[in-house]
């Protein structure tokens, strides 16, 4: 028994001219059926008759009773433009009217006279296209369905202790979840004793978000607190693991879904260690769920390289070390061994995680399951969440301030953005644009010819390319660097069919990273350096020259709460903003002045002669008023060579003898080696303290623990 015939694929042509139509049918070929309408409402009644069983319209614009463009409005007002190509077929080629077109949809725009080739080539090239829009979008749906069940979940399980939220930072939440994936997906690569299919290492992923949900019942001032926990701080910061598995149990309606018992496995156990020395159970190895054991590892690595109230940052190097040496608790061998494997991808992926690039691996992750799903019926639903992704990439492109662009080769049309059109002073869409007056006068024939050589000159495996453009927009000469990919079909001989690209204005580019940089450095309520770029720039200077005498000064503003507490802060605002000026008026351009926070500044100087009148003369130079409140200031001071100390110690000596200053009476200054009895009386008492915490558990000193 034969195959059966392959059903044909319908074509409807719109054209009022009798010749037309058939000129177009012979060009098609029988390979098509074709069904004819003479005028707009006789094409709308095929349409609403024969629906999606239409696989593409030829539509021609002038015509009687309703034109081409009238037909796609009814199209654009019923949804059908969606699942129904047009290609506008037309003499009238003026760029508002292949603008209008594309506007209101159309997949193509093709020019009388026509050309055989050209008619049949776009023809199956669009059907081609849409038809496998549709299989994408099928198997798009039962994916998008599952994960949306799951996001619903999760929507649900937040909502729930909404009333406990403690306000802990989205980016240790997106790293758990980044490492937690690789790690899984390179356990399950490397062994199948663990059960760890792809569905399973997504669930965990996204399970491992809520690790930490029990903190929401910590107090404040433990989460929060700079220094070593006490023993009974330490026991209430143990409960959130308890605390949190609670809160999952009691969603009774959600309690069996896999998605809640592995975030419940993590929750209660992602502080146990695999020697049997975590809590809260004391679990030991295998028994220890695999979600608990990675999640723990990738909490306490990104633990160990985040700043936290309590510690800085670590680095990969640094973290890397002190888990593989167990100084953070004992981990499954094996997950170690896996750590090692991917170090360098995990410290690529953390460095580049953020909540849009989440997005994106998100998407990619599922692109990566779906290839291999079955297809199925597409639904209204998917296709409006892959419009909201398309409207999410038009809203960043106009944010960007780029000029992008898509070029196709056939029809040679480039359509930039909104942004690019403003800046260019172009049109959103631009027809033959190698051969466009408008951009040549802006950049040149030569420059031109370079880009469209170059495009040519790529292959499908190496396609992008970079240039510099010299352009003139509005009589003024602007530089702008091109980057572009060209786009080659999948052919078994691959086609240049056109190009997407960027071009960044040169000089805006490089003022907007300046403000950028400045705006890290720099505190923004006095324009002083912030505290971390003032070390990097006094660390330097003290390692470039070792012999030079560095004089810092630590200094607070004495009773600066009784100018927000009297006057508002808009008041203290002004005073630290006018204590910042007379600070810069104090000192020399090149020395250092910073606010290191609050009310509490710092000035770096080199000197060569006696610091102690240069010291007084500076301190005497900031005292004063500021609109009748005085400028009264405590300040500690240290001097040594760049070789005798590192900057961490000349800071922490000059912070010892500013508090010596405060203690012993507020207003003035003292040198640290004057306040050594004041220094060692404090050193004495912090040695008590020390002493009577020597019982508490070192692991509360752990930066893991406190995640």
């Amino acid at each position: 028994m034969g195959n059966a015939p392959k059903t044909k694929q319908t074509i409807l042509i719109v054209d009022d001219s009798a010749m037309n139509r058939a000129l177009l049918a012979d060009m098609i070929g029988d390979e098509y059926n074709i069904v004819e309408a003479e005028n707009g409402i006789e094409g709308i009644g095929c349409i609403q008759n024969l629906g999606t069983a239409i696989s593409l319209v030829l539509l021609d614009i002038v015509m009687p009773e309703m034109d081409g463009f009238e037909v796609l409005a009814v199209m654009n007002k019923n949804g059908w433009i969606k699942d129904i190509p047009v290609i506008m077929v037309s003499s009238e080629n003026a760029t508002s009217v292949i603008e209008r077109a594309y506007d209101l949809g159309v997949s193509d725009f093709i020019s009388r006279p026509f050309d055989a080739n050209i008619v049949r080539r776009r023809t199956r090239n669009t059907i081609m296209l849409y038809s496998k829009q549709k299989t994408l979008v099928g198997m798009v749906a039962d994916q998008i369905e599952e994960r949306e069940k799951g996001n619903n979940l999760m929507v649900a399980i937040l909502s729930h202790i909404v009333e406990f939220r403690n306000g802990e930072s989205g980016l240790h939440v997106l790293h758990v979840n980044t490492m937690t994936e690789l790690l899984l997906g390179h356990i399950a690569s490397k062994t199948d004793r663990y059960d760890l299919p792809r569905e399973r290492i997504s669930l965990i992923s996204m399970a491992s978000s809520l690790h930490d949900i029990g903190k929401i019942s910590v107090p404040d001032e433990i989460l929060n607190k700079p220094g070593r926990l006490t023993k009974e701080e330490f026991e209430q910061m143990k409960e959130h693991t308890t605390i949190g598995a609670q809160m999952l149990d009691d969603l009774a309606i959600y309690r069996n879904e896999p998605l809640v018992q592995a975030a419940y496995e993590i929750c209660r156990w992602h502080h146990e260690r695999y020697d049997g020395g975590g809590y809260p159970d004391g679990l030991a190895g295998e028994d220890i769920p695999i979600s608990a054991q990675v999640v723990a590892l990738a909490d306490v690595y990104d633990a160990l390289t985040s700043k936290r109230v309590y510690k800085d940052a670590y680095s990969h190097e640094e973290a890397m070390r002190m888990i593989l040496n167990g100084e953070c608790g004992a981990f499954n061998p094996f997950l170690l061994e896996c750590l090692q494997d991917i170090a360098d991808d995990i410290r690529e992926q953390l460095n580049v995680t953020s909540f849009s690039g989440h997005d994106d691996h998100a998407i990619q992750s599922v692109v990566r399951s779906i290839t291999q799903a079955d297809a199925s019926a597409a639904s209204s639903r998917t296709l409006s969440m892959l419009e909201y992704e398309r409207m999410k990439y038009r809203f960043f492109a106009s944010m960007s301030n780029e000029v992008q662009y898509e070029y196709t080769e056939d029809p040679p049309v480039m359509v930039v953005s909104d942004w690019g059109k403003n800046e260019l002073n172009s049109e959103i869409v631009v027809a033959d644009p190698y051969n466009s007056q408008k951009l040549e006068a802006m950049f040149g024939r030569d420059a031109m010819t370079r880009v469209h050589d170059l495009l040519r000159a790529t292959t499908a495996d190496n396609p992008v390319i970079r240039d510099d453009l010299e352009g003139t927009v509005d009589g003024e000469t602007r530089w702008y660097h091109l980057t572009a990919r060209a786009i080659w079909s999948d052919d078994d001989i691959p086609v240049y069919t056109g190009s997407i690209g960027k071009m960044v204005d040169i000089h805006e580019s490089r003022q907007h990273m300046a403000e950028l940089q400045h705006k890290a450095t720099h505190d923004s309520l006095t324009g002083l350096s912030n505290h971390a770029y003032a070390r990097k720039v006094i660390a330097e200077r003290m390692a470039q020259n070792p012999d030079h005498v560095f004089v810092l000064m630590v200094l607070d503003l004495d009773h600066f709460k009784l100018a927000n507490d009297n006057q508002g802060h808009l008041f203290g605002d002004r005073v630290l903003r006018y204590l910042s000026e007379r600070l810069l008026d104090s000192v020399r351009d090149d020395d250092v002045v910073a606010r290191v926070g609050g009310d509490e500044f710092l000035m770096c100087m080199e000197c060569d002669v006696d610091p102690r009148p240069l010291v007084k003369r500076v301190y005497d130079s900031i005292i004063g008023e500021c609109d009748g409140f005085p400028i009264e200031i405590s300040m500690g001071v240290v001097c040594a060579r760049g070789a005798d100390l590192k900057y961490d110690d000349l800071f922490r000596r000059a912070d010892q003898a500013l508090y010596a200053k405060k203690r012993n009476g507020r207003g003035g200054y003292v040198f640290y080696e004057d306040a050594t009895e004041v220094i060692g009386g404090i050193e004495e008492g912090a040695s008590a303290l020390s002493a009577i915490d020597s019982d508490i558990d070192q692991d509360s000193a752990s930066a893991e623990e406190r995640e």
